[in-house]
Parts: structure tokens; sequence; C-alpha cells
């Protein structure tokens, strides 16, 4: 449970963390960072039992039906994340306070960069495949948002850094669908345990591709390394805990569970290790050349990322190790400098080299702690990057394939830690060493700089004692390729020939560092002809422009336009089903009564009546005649439920129309007989096409299983005895619960468009100052009919709702019902009287209420099972479910959804109401004065 108390915890604290900023200010960050110390100290207090090869493990049921449970896990390698993502992230929040600008809100800042810990957090302890898909995706949206959060000059950026991101996303979904086929389970811990059943499958190469297109977007290399120097528009705390610490060794985290599925692949070692050793050779030689401080972190995080994934591919125990160790260690040397570069810029007010100097004299604290960092990141003795570097180096020397093929690997790196060294000098050089350019600078508050101070000490102090890390490192390992490895880390190995390439290492540093002018002419010499940014823009656009071109026939303001090609699509599916259908068997049973005929016959009437109408309100009442005939057709046929939701949705229909068409002419405009022509031909096909699809799809097999075992095992199984309404809220409440989502978003869309209709002339203007023939400020009679009737529709909602389990009912009719009690009250009295249901709190309301019960379904052993339980009334025993309470969030969506439009558009109508005379007039008749 401590698991699931530390994601809950966190999540907690993001969703208070507004409340909390609106009090504190800038210095939430405290609070928040204690929060982060106390879960990392409870997932601490479980170190001892892991690293002695223990696991603590979550496992609750979510979807059982498909096996798929949400499993969390803690093992060497979650430890080594966990702390991390805890560690660095509480040292960020405890570094904010003084970053952030005391005069701004901070709180939806504090929110994300909370809810982005808690993604990340559960990604490394998800042990079932959709649920790492789901923290993944998570981790995706909340750094977008945290990227985008610094106004319109990082929407781009944003946009780019999501697109990749969230195309690694749709990558490792698909490589977990196919995973899990292969399984034959979504547990990875089975998986793992078996992992031929992954690798002996032939879709093996497919999945690898899949798993390393995610990772590669998500750790920022080649060719999708682009978007993470773009994202450091973000604030320095955002890019100190994303880009050093956390979201970008999320794709290093990937690599290394599914290393064992994949290790023994020549596909996977190949394609690791070479772009893991040329992004790490390329994207130091771009920091070589930067002149801004955040940029040149960027693209040594690029590179270092490059450096891990190589060590990753190599695939051998000693060089997981070395990854994992060196994971550790660049979190703490580039978080120390990412902060430190916040404090520059914050002290100096530029980032910039070129206009920097000399401030080891005024801020010599940030000099030695800045100097610490870089040292620890160039490799240089006695720092843990020296420790992690020459690990590394070990490693690769004994890389798979030829004899040359380590010497390759090897060399390479150290070409890459060659310019990590000297871009590493190039910091400390370009902004203390010199001449002091700004003399009137100071050293920062302790309070500012302790947050930065910290890991700097941990390079130095984990350098000398890295023994310490042994145990960590030995179980990551262990617990990744689930093989035993006794990797005695120490700093001094003697001489050998990893000692020989660091001394090579700093040789080539100190070479370029000294040689910087002709090295910095060279490579601004040879440069790319397209940066990655550029070619995304470039698909990007052409991607929008597709988009705009395959919209463009629908974007005319006339309806038959967007009606015509849902249409035509149905004429060429029908079409195509027709021709290719096999032989039509007869009807299992009989499909028409003579009583259809006389529907039919109603109905054809009515349709032709519509379409030889002239007067738009002529119209609207004959489609609701059909509407109202196609439902006593429905209740004729057996359907109650669905009889009572097609009146009920033609009510609302003829009501919302009928606002609509107070602001179009009466009559409708003449139009070419070509056009009339064309547009009957295609609803005359389009109803042959659909009939003849009825006519085939009708009668003509048994009851399906799934029928069968409704209809006999609902009420055993829900306590209810209305199959559709079991369905809608137990059987498939997934599913209803999607589509309440989908229909609250779009009244919240419909609030938003309509926002603003309201003119501030007509506003709280007051019908009793109307003259008695306006007839729209005389509706009295319809106002105390409104006071009489809306109790008795009140009490029939009710009664639909309460009663929706056992007879035809539930929340989705009883919301239509009271949704005609506001059209009945708001419709009389227009603007004068306020709304006193708000659609937006009934919306929120019960969206919220309907994923609580959800939530609550878990104690029950998975997400929106129902609990039911019995309450004895003298000699009336009532069952109660939890369904009455998912169907009231229902009933609330879809009120607050019907409000909305009433409410909406109403405020249209009163306005043109209020416009009396000649204006008036001549609006309804689509006039003008000249």
């Amino acid at each position: 449970m401590i698991l699931a108390f530390a994601l809950a915890a966190l999540a907690t604290t993001a969703v208070i963390a507004p409340g909390l900023a609106r009090r504190l200010g800038r210095n939430t960050g405290y609070p928040i960072a204690a929060v982060f110390l106390i879960v990392g100290g409870l997932i601490a207090s479980q170190a001892s039992g892991v690293l002695a090869g223990g696991t603590v493990a979550v496992d609750w049921a979510w979807m059982p039906s498909i096996g798929v449970d949400f499993r969390l896990h803690l093992d060497g390698v979650s430890l080594l994340f966990a702390s991390l993502v805890l560690g660095v992230g509480s040292l960020i929040l405890a570094y904010c306070p003084r970053y952030l600008e005391d005069n701004e809100r901070h709180g939806r800042f504090y929110a994300l960069l909370t809810l982005f810990a808690t993604s990340m957090l559960g990604l490394v302890f998800a042990r079932d495949l959709l649920l790492l898909v789901v923290f993944w995706e998570m981790t995706t949206i909340s750094s977008f948002l945290l990227i985008g959060g610094t106004g319109r000059k990082s929407s781009l950026p944003a946009t780019r850094a999501f697109v990749v991101t969230a195309a690694g996303g749709l990558s490792l979904l698909a490589a977990v669908i196919l995973m899990s086929l292969a399984a034959g389970t979504t547990n990875i811990s089975v998986i793992m345990d078996d992992p031929s059943r992954v690798i002996d499958s032939p879709q093996a190469p497919v999945i690898a591709v899949l798993v390393i297109v995610a990772a590669f977007t998500k750790s920022a290399q080649l060719p999708f390394h682009f978007w993470l120097p773009d994202a450091m528009v973000a604030i320095t705390p955002v890019s100190a805990y994303l880009h050093a610490a956390t979201l970008v060794k999320g794709g290093i985290y990937l690599l290394m569970r599914f290393s064992p599925l994949f290790a023994e692949s020549a596909l996977w070692t190949a394609t690791l290790m070479s772009v893991g050793l040329v992004t790490a050779v390329y994207g130091a030689a771009i920091a070589l050349k930067q002149h801004d401080l955040k940029s040149l972190l960027a693209y040594s995080t690029v590179s270092q990322l490059g450096f891990l994934i190589a060590l990753v591919g190599v695939g051998t125990p000693e060089a997981l190790a070395a990854a994992a160790l060196h994971t550790f260690a660049h979190a703490l040397f580039k978080a120390t400098l990412f902060m430190l570069v916040g404090i520059i810029d914050r002290e100096a007010g530029s980032r910039d080299v070129r206009e920097l100097g000399g401030l080891r004299r005024v801020m010599p604290v940030t000099a030695t702690l800045t100097g610490l960092a870089a040292m620890s990141m160039a490799g240089i003795p006695p720092f843990i990057g020296f420790v992690s570097k020459e690990e590394a180096f070990d490693s690769l020397l004994d890389a798979p394939g030829a004899d040359w093929t380590g010497w390759l690997a090897a060399g390479t790196a150290v070409a890459a830690a060659g310019l990590t060294f000297a871009y590493g000098f190039r910091i400390f050089y370009g902004a203390f060493a010199g001449p002091t350019t700004q003399r009137g600078l100071y050293e920062p508050r302790p309070s500012f700089l302790a947050p930065a101070a910290i890991p700097a000490g941990l390079g130095l102090l984990f350098g000398l004692s890295v023994g310490i890390l042994s145990p960590l490192i030995n179980r990551t390992v262990k617990d990744t390729m689930l093989t035993d490895v006794d990797a005695t880390l120490s700093l001094w190995h003697g001489i050998s020939t990893t000692l020989v390439l660091s001394m090579v290492t700093i040789l080539t540093g100190l070479l370029l560092f000294f040689l910087r002018e002709p090295v910095d002419r060279l490579l601004y010499r040879h440069q790319f002809p397209a940066t990655g940014a550029k070619v995304f823009d470039a698909a990007y656009g052409g991607a929008l422009r597709l988009g705009e071109w395959t919209g463009a026939p629908t974007r005319a303001s006339g309806i038959a336009a967007h009606i015509a090609w849902p249409l035509g699509a149905l004429l060429v599916i029908g079409v195509t089903g027709v021709a290719l259908w096999p032989d039509v068997a007869p009807p299992a049973l009989p499909t028409t009564r003579p009583e259809d005929w006389a529907v039919v016959g109603v109905l054809a009437a009515a349709i032709l009546a519509l379409c030889l109408a002239k007067s738009r309100l002529t119209a609207i009442v004959l489609l609701g005649v059909v509407g109202f005939v196609v439902g006593i057709w429905f209740l004729i046929a057996g359907a109650p439920d669905l009889a009572i939701t097609q009146l009920l949705v033609e009510i609302l229909t003829v009501v919302v129309a009928v606002l609509v068409l107070r602001r179009l002419p009466p009559v409708f405009r003449q139009v070419r007989r070509s056009r009339t022509l064309a547009t009957a031909a295609i609803a005359v096909a389009s109803g042959l096409v659909a009939g003849a699809a009825t006519f085939l799809l009708t009668g003509r097999r048994e009851r399906s299983p799934a029928a069968g075992y409704l209809m006999s095992e609902a009420e055993e199984d829900s306590g209810g005895r209305n199959v559709v309404n079991t369905v809608l809220v137990d059987f498939r409440g997934l599913d209803t619960l999607g589509e309440v989502t989908v229909l609250a978003i779009a009244g919240l869309g419909l609030i938003a468009l309509l926002r603003g209709t309201r003119t501030p002339e007509t506003a709280g203007r007051d019908d009793s100052s109307l003259p008695p023939s306006d007839r729209e400020g005389n509706m009295v009679i319809f106002q105390v009919a409104s006071r009489l009737l809306l109790p008795g529709i009140a009490a029939v909602s009710a009664y639909l709702l309460l009663r929706g389990h056992y007879m035809p009912g539930g929340g989705f009719i009883a919301a239509l019902v009271a949704g005609v009690a506001v059209a009945v009250v708001q419709l009389p009295h227009g603007l004068d009287r306020p709304p006193r249901l708000q659609a937006i709190p009934l919306i929120q309301s019960g969206l919220a209420l309907a994923v609580l019960v959800g939530a609550l379904g878990l104690l029950e052993g998975s997400f929106l099972r129902p609990m039911r339980g019995y309450l004895s009334i003298g000699a009336a025993d009532l069952s109660l479910s939890s369904s009455l309470v998912f169907d009231l969030g229902i009933f609330l969506v879809v009120l607050g959804m019907t409000v909305a439009a009433i409410e909406r558009l109403s405020r249209g109508v009163a306005e043109a109401s209020h416009r009396p005379g000649p204006e008036r007039v001549l609006e309804l008749h689509g006039g003008d004065q000249r």
C-alpha cells in the first residue's frame, strides 16, 4: 500500500497546490518539497528489503475481464528512478520560491509540476503494460503544459515536444498491444519471467522497433532530438526537473525495463549503440558551439542521453550497471548546472557567455558550485562523473560483435566525452573567468543556492565513496537482466585501459578548449542545411494544409454541404455492401406486422409535407411529427426505453430549433432547380441504401450469446430488471462514462461558442417597459402555467431516475424530462430571470460524480464495479446499487448540456425581442431598410 499511498499523496498535493499558492504565493514550493521528502522517506524505508532481493507490490483488479490489473511494483530499477524523481524533485521545488517572481500566481505551475512527478512515479512503479502506457501519456501531457506555460513564445516549442513524444506514445501503445498478444498477458512480471513468449514471437522485431522509437522520442535521440533544445523556452525549474532527471530519463527506463527481451537481438543492439553514440557525438559538438548556457545544457543532455542509450544497447550486465550509475550521476550534475544557470540569469540578466565574465569575483559560491558540477560532467576525478565514465568505457570495450566493435564504440565514446570536457570548461570559463563585466552583482541568498549546492556536493561525496552505491546498482542490474552481477564500484582501479581512455578524454577536452576559436570557426562553417525543427515545422504545416484541404468541402455555412459528404460516404458503403452481400438468408422471425404499414403511411405523408413546406417553422413542426411517429413505432415494437428517449429528444429538438429559427427569416429562400434535384437525389438514394441495409440486417440471425446472457442473468448480476439500463450503467459502464465525457466536452464547447451573445444594451432590460402590443413581452399565461407544471415535471423526472434500474427510465431519460422543465420555466422569462440552474456546475459535478463512483468500484475489485446492498423498510426489501449514483452523474451532465443549449440560445431570442419596431420586423423577414 505504500506505493499507492505515494501516488495518492502526490496526486492530492497537485489538487490542493492552487489553493496553497493563493495563500503562500511562490513559497508554496516549500510545503510541496516537504511532501516529496516524506514520500521519498516512505519509499526509502523499503530500500533495505528491495536491495536484499525483495519486492513491494500492489495488485488491484482494474479490468479483470481482459486480465488488466492496477499493478505497482518496487524493485531495484524502480527504486533508482524513484529516488531521482523524488530527490531531485524536492530540490527543484525548494529552488522555485526564490526563482519565481513574487507578484505572480503560481498555483497552476506547482500543480502541473506535482502532477508530472506523480506521472513519472507511476511510470516507474507500473507493472502492467497498459498502466505503463497510461502513465507514459500522462508525462507527455503534463510536460507539454509545463513547457507551454510561459506565454505565446512557448506555444510552438511545446507543440513540437508534444507531437514528437505523443507519436512515441502511439508507438509504445502499438508495442504493448503486440507484446500482450504474443505473451497472452499484460503483466510485466509474467512476461519477464518467461521472455520466450515474446522473443519467439514473429512480431518480436516489430515490437523491438516500436519500443525503440518510443524511447528515442522521449529521450531526444536522432532524428527526434530537436524538441529538447526548443523546450528550453520553459522556465529553469521545468528544464532542471524534466530535462535533467525525469522526463528524458523515461526512455532510458523503458529500454532498461525491456532489455531482457531484446538484449540478444542484433537489431536491438546495433540500433541502440549506433544511434546512441552518434547522438552523443552530435549533441556534444552542437553544445560546444552554443553561447546561451541553457541551450548548451540542452544539447549536453541530448549527448548524455545518447551515451546512456548506447550502454543499454550493449546489453551486458556490466553495461547496464554503468548505465544505471551514469543515470544517477547525470541527474546530480545536470540538475545542479540548470539551477545555477537560472541563478546566473536571475542575477546577471543574461545567459549568454559573451555578455558574462569574471563572475567568480562577485559570486564566488556560485562559481565554486558550477565548477564542482562541471568537473563531474567532464569526468574529472574524484567526482562521480569520472567513475561512471570509466565504467562506461570498460563496458563499451566489451561490446558484442567483432573485436573492432568494442574499440570503435569506446573510441566514439571518448570523442563524445572529450567534447563534453571542452564544453564543461566553456561553461565555467565563459561565465566566471576573465575580467568582471558586471561589478554590481552579488551572491544570491543561501536559500537560493542550497538546492543547487546539495547535488553538487553529493557528486563529490559519491565520487569519493562510490562503493555506497554498489548494492543499488547491483540490484538494478539483477532486477533488469535477471542475472547476478557483482559490480564493485570504486574511484581507483589501478592502471588500466579505461584509465588511459580517461586520460585521452581529458587531453582531448583540454585541446578543444584551448583551440576554441578555430574549433568554433570549424563548427560554424560546417552546418546542416536544415534543422530538425525546420523539418518538423514543414511537415506540421503540410499536415495542417492537408487538413484544411480535406475539410474545405464542409466549411460552407449551408447545412447541405455538411450533410452531403457523410451521406455520400453512406451511399458508397451501402452500394458496396449490397453488391458484395452473400446469399440472403430468409428472416428467422416475421419482421413486419400490419400496423407497421399504417405507421409507414403516416411517416411518408409527414415527410412529403416536410419536403413541400415553405415555412421554416412548419418544417420544424413536421420534422417533430416524424420524430414522434418514429417514437410511437418504437413503442409498438416493444422498446419503451428507446421510445421515451426519442419522444423527449424530439420535444427538446423542436424547442432548440425554434429558438434558432427565431433568428432566421420565416421562409426558406429560393434555390436553383438543379440544386433541388441534386439534394433530392442524394436524399432518395441514401434512404434506399439505409432501407436496404435495414432489410438485410433485420431478423436474419438468432439472438447473440451476449444478448441471451444479458436477458437471463442481468437481474442476478446487477440487481436490475431493466436490461437496457443495466447494460448502460453496469455491464458497459466504461463506455457510458466515455460517452458522458464527450457530452460534457460538447456542453462546455457550446457554452464557450455562444458566450457573449448577450449585448450590453439589452442586458437586464425589463419586459414590463414594453408596450402591451408586443407579443414577446406578454407571456403571463405561459409564465403562470410554467409554475403549475414545474412540480409535476420535476416529480416525473425524479421518478424516472429512481426506477431506471428496474423499469423504463434512467438518468438520460430523466435528464431530458428535467430539460423540458427548464425550457418551460426559462422560455417565458428570457433574460429577465437569470437561470436558476447553472450549466457548468451541473456538468462538472455530474462528471466528477460518475468518475468517483467508478473509483469506488475499485474497493470491490475493479473500476466502475457496482456495489450493491439491501435496505429493509417494514415488509419491503429495497435493493440499492451504486449504479443509481452513477446514473445520477449521467443525469447531471445531460441536464447541464440541456440547460446550456436552452439558456444560451434563449438569450439570442430575448435580445431580438427587445428590439421593437421596424428593426425587429425587418430582422424577422430577413430584410434591411435600404
